[in-house]
């Protein structure tokens, strides 16, 4: 890895499991989501479809490194039994962008506060588990003016970078004197590599290449 803070751990999809104890049944859920709005949607979507169960358990954390958002709940579990767990799983593993959902039908048995924890525990593990986990990149955008002859040697240069094109396009040139289009490309670029692409992109055009608005 070249640069730490470029990068953050997630779950490659959505994940599930169901675990019972003692008669309690617990559904584990892990689902990517990138916003507070969105892991909030989620939670109410699987509040409304599980709607006779009788806890909602869960935590989430959104955004890389000191940045992020998160947030938990024992939603009705004795205090730091269930949404704390969860979240430790979380935090744990080093990941963001995702909310996980222990849903509990009460068997009848009370498990007392630490066998909660564990179940918690467990749940939101064997979710992650179901989901895999995966490193993801911060990509900044750039927009790119480049000569035809130069076209090539920098489309080149974005597959060593392991860029990402959103689009091709044309702008209009007036060097010279002359009015001309000339070719644009808009791509995704790891945040960590930006300075050393377009260094060596200058290089590759001895000068040649332009940055837009997005540089």
């Amino acid at each position: 890895m070249e640069n730490d803070s470029d990068s953050y751990l997630t779950i490659r999809t959505f994940g599930q499991t169901e675990i019972k104890i003692k008669g309690s049944k617990f559904i584990g859920q892990a689902s990517p989501c990138s916003s507070e709005e969105e892991a909030e949607n989620i939670l109410a979507g699987i509040r409304k479809k599980y709607y006779d169960a009788t806890h909602h358990c869960f935590a989430y954390r959104v955004g890389p490194g000191i940045t992020g958002k998160f947030r938990y709940s024992d939603a009705g579990e004795p205090s730091g039994t269930a949404g704390k767990p969860i979240f430790d799983q979380i935090e744990g593993k080093g990941l963001t962008n995702l909310i996980i959902v222990v849903t509990r039908y009460y068997g009848g048995t009370k498990l007392g506060t630490g066998g909660l924890t564990h179940a918690y525990s467990e749940a939101a593990e064997e979710a992650i588990k179901s989901a895999g986990i995966v490193e993801e990149f911060i990509l900044e955008g750039l927009s790119l003016i480049v000569d035809y002859h130069d076209y090539n040697i920098v489309e080149r240069l974005i597959h060593k970078f392991g860029g990402e094109i959103d689009g091709r396009g044309l702008t209009n040139s007036a060097a010279g004197g002359l009015k001309e289009q000339i070719p644009t490309i808009d791509l995704r670029l790891r945040k960590s590599l930006v300075d050393k692409f377009k260094n060596a992109a200058i290089e590759a055009t001895s000068g040649r290449i332009r940055f837009g608005e997005n540089a």
